[in-house]
């Protein structure tokens, strides 16, 4: 937020979890915690986040998890996929899902940077469409960062084998996209992918 925006963070937040409670409604499902971590730190604290995970899924006997792919589109959904890792590790069945990555260059919504024959795709009827389209609506807060969501299909696998040492993809990721600006814009996430992917193989290195 802008320095003079910052006043108003803890009305901010509310609000994005006001419109994550309608679209919980809108899809049927039932929202059992959260977390005070703002989301961009999620990737520094790993450690921590495991241990939130691990008693959230204790919580409710989860016998499944779903986590964003490592693809490069947010260092915390990498760190996230980074977790999960530890815990299919385990013998916990993950679920990776697609959502946007900058792959060869270009803005891919729901397709995975590096296929491996695994994948599962969703081909979205006309009232999943409509569905789907009303529950993005509701983000009102993100609207102006949510047109590159695409609506027609989506897809997901079983959690891939990574190699955390090295980024997602060759070129540029996603939330590196922007980093050409001139100033510290809010709006843009100017974490260098080097650090996450250090900080992810510490972490895996310390836990393995």
């Amino acid at each position: 937020m802008w320095p003079w925006e910052q006043s108003r963070y803890a009305e901010a937040v509310a609000r994005r979890r006001a419109e994550a409670k309608q679209v919980a409604i809108e899809l049927g499902i039932t929202i059992t915690g959260a977390t005070e971590r703002p989301a961009r730190h999620l990737w520094r604290d790993l450690a921590a986040v495991e241990a939130e995970i691990r008693a959230a899924i204790a919580a409710v006997a989860a016998d499944q998890l779903w986590v964003p792919a490592f693809e490069g589109g947010n260092p915390d959904h990498d760190g996230a996929n980074a977790i999960a890792s530890r815990l299919a590790a385990e013998g916990m069945r993950v679920l990776e899902f697609a959502e946007y990555n900058l792959a060869g260059g270009r803005a891919n919504s729901h397709c995975f940077p590096r296929p491996n024959g695994a994948e599962a795709a969703l081909e979205l009827t006309p009232a999943e469409q409509a569905s789907k389209r009303r529950a993005l609506a509701l983000y009102a807060s993100e609207r102006r960062n949510l047109g590159y969501v695409g609506v027609a299909r989506e897809a997901y696998r079983p959690l891939a084998a990574y190699d955390y040492g090295r980024p997602p993809h060759a070129g540029k990721l996603w939330y590196a996209r922007f980093q050409w600006a001139p100033f510290r814009h809010p709006g843009v996430d100017f974490t260098n992918p080097a650090d996450v992917t250090r900080e992810i193989s510490n972490y895996l290195g310390r836990n393995s």
